[in-house]
């Protein structure tokens, strides 16, 4: 990722174990795209899903852009996913068979001003892996305060 960031879901690091990323195009109207140069949207409960042969971003907030009056934009429509076919057929198979889900991590301008999409695949985390990564966190940080107290 080598652009301008709009928006970023810092949680789905918590909830899910990540495991590939993919950077995915997304079908935009223009009322959509003149909301996100103002940079705001919302990917924090989003996800990706499979239907028919495509994947699709759902409940992904791009709010309805001011100077649009009646041509705007539904806020949390449907988005079509622009991903290579095999990356497409990799992800189907590993939503269908293995039980992973598709995690927007990322939405940001790419060099040629183009707004793209991290997704990942990933696997859903329990309660004690939430606690474990939580204590490790603490301990890290701990460890980095004694280090620089005692040097």
């Amino acid at each position: 990722m080598a652009g301008k960031l709009i928006a970023e879901n810092r949680r789905a690091r918590y909830d899910y174990f990540l495991e590939e990323t993919f950077e995915a195009g997304l079908m935009l109207t223009g009322t959509e795209v003149k909301s996100l140069r103002v940079g705001r949207a919302n990917i924090a409960e989003s996800y990706a899903s499979v239907e028919g042969r495509e994947i699709v971003l759902i409940n992904a907030d791009i709010p309805p852009y001011g100077q649009a009056n009646r041509f705007n934009h539904e806020p949390r429509r449907h988005r079509k996913l622009l991903l290579h076919k095999k990356q497409i057929e990799k992800l189907i198979g590993a939503v269908q068979r293995e039980g992973r889900t598709l995690i927007p991590m990322k939405l940001y301008w790419n060099e040629k001003g183009i707004a793209k999409l991290e997704i990942a695949l990933a696997k859903g985390k329990q309660n004690h892996d939430k606690r474990q990564a939580t204590a490790d966190r603490d301990w890290q940080r701990d460890k980095a305060r004694l280090l620089r107290d005692r040097g």
